[in-house]
């Protein structure tokens, strides 16, 4: 094989799972000299240096050795109005809404601030190695408007949409169902495929949306096919007391969601840390993907997510950060907390490195049905990659150097990398974030 005019031949250690750990052993593919071949902007090829360099001879190598090439993280669940919420401890959910969350997210209607945020938000995201994301938009329309551009200037692969409610919430964050219809078609219609954003019809639960709310969801749903739908469920036990009450037709949270159509294989549902086993059954035949948020849940102290009955009962999970309840941008330390969870709960499981890296990544591209595009370094897909590098003299460069294995350092790299670590984030192939914060 022969490399054609602008081939790129990326050298460093590279991890990646192609497949889904949970599933298959092995899954985890790691070359220690790793040779990562970009062309116009998709992998065209991955694996050890030497052979890659000897399929390609003409290809400009990039020389990256002394550090590791993972793909680019996909976080399934983060609320961009939330970004300054971040910190405010001893609460639980709904207190936590009242009091944090829902003050700053009514601050979204002043556009300099909303505009202001959306940058900071997703020059955090590029910070920390994230590539693609579900975001929680805004309640209002221009603001959800200023997270899309935001994203499309720095190139971020973006899912979101304008949040919607009519009930039980701050009254400036309410909208009759009509204008949310309206305001949802009108971002669809802008930003829907435009580039890499794409949208998602966003109720932000089943306590702050009445059944006329839900059916603005059903008919958006039907309207636009290719679209996606985001909401949260069974995060807290008082919220889904307050669920039973406010819809008692519902055998549970789920029930409300399917009577709408809102249950299906293009729904990510976050949480879920209270589910019951019908749930997680019909969760699994229908396609839901749960959004795991183990900060999150544990901040608010909202309970310890039981991941083996979701995988026994064959319901997708990947990982969400879910600024501002969680506790930063990383997804690196968002893995490692679903693996100290774990190591506590109730029936845990004992995650392996490639279980947290396909949770990061790859299983984050399954939720979003975005698996043929990214999530791992298979060819043809888009060329999406975090280039981590142990800062000089830090703890991490001392364990990696004496790491006995691609394994070990992968360990590492989830317990002590931060953001200081990533020197440069890329979506196809192109960079969004070097190591000057450019």
């Amino acid at each position: 094989m022969t490399a054609e005019p602008g081939d790129q031949l990326l050298r460093a250690a590279i991890c990646h799972t192609p497949r889904n750990p949970f599933e298959h052993d092995p899954a985890l593919e790691c070359f220690a000299d790793g040779g990562l071949l970009i062309r116009d902007g998709r992998v065209a090829d991955c694996g050890d240096y030497a052979d890659v360099r000897g399929r390609h001879p003409r290809a400009v190598v990039r020389d990256l050795r002394g550090g590791f090439l993972l793909p680019g993280f996909i976080d399934t669940h983060v609320h961009f109005p939330q970004i300054h919420a971040l910190g405010a401890l001893g609460r639980q959910l709904l207190d936590w809404l009242e009091f944090v969350a829902l003050p700053e997210e009514a601050r979204m209607e002043d556009m300099a601030y909303a505009c202001d945020t959306a940058r900071r938000f997703v020059r955090a995201l590029a910070a920390n190695g994230t590539t693609t994301t579900l975001v929680f938009g805004s309640h209002f329309r221009a603001a959800t408007g200023a997270l899309f551009r935001a994203a499309e200037r720095i190139g971020l692969r973006v899912v979101s949409g304008l949040v919607i409610s009519d009930r039980r919430l701050r009254p400036e964050l309410h909208r009759t169902p009509a204008e949310a219809y309206r305001d949802s078609v009108q971002l669809i219609r802008e930003y829907h495929g435009r580039g890499r954003t794409r949208y998602a019809v966003s109720p932000r639960f089943a306590l702050s949306t009445s059944e006329g709310m839900l059916d603005v969801c059903q008919t958006l749903m039907h309207e636009y096919p290719d679209i996606g739908l985001q909401t949260h469920i069974n995060e807290n036990a008082l919220e889904v007391r307050q669920v039973r009450a406010m819809f008692p037709w519902a055998q549970d949270y789920l029930a409300v969601y399917e009577k709408f159509g809102l249950a299906g294989r293009r729904c990510v549902m976050a949480h879920n840390v209270h589910a019951t086993d019908s749930e997680l059954e019909r969760m699994a035949a229908s396609g839901v993907a749960v959004a795991h948020c183990p900060w999150s849940n544990a901040v608010l102290g909202s309970g310890l997510f039981p991941l083996r009955k979701h995988l026994l009962a064959g319901v997708r999970v990947a990982l969400g950060t879910d600024v501002g309840a969680g506790t930063g941008f990383g997804m690196p330390k968002e893995a490692l907390e679903a693996y100290a969870m774990q190591r506590v709960a109730p029936e845990g499981m004992l995650l392996s490195p490639a279980h947290l890296l396909y949770l990061a990544t790859r299983a984050g591209a399954e939720a979003l049905n975005l698996e043929s595009e990214t999530g791992d370094f298979a060819p043809g897909k888009s060329a999406d990659f975090v280039y981590l590098r142990a800062p000089e003299g830090s703890p991490l460069e001392g364990v990696l150097r004496q790491a006995d294995g691609m394994e070990r350092s992968l360990a590492a790299l989830f317990t002590l990398a931060g953001p200081e670590s990533v020197v440069e984030t890329a979506i196809g192939g192109e960079s969004v974030r070097d190591a000057s914060g450019a």
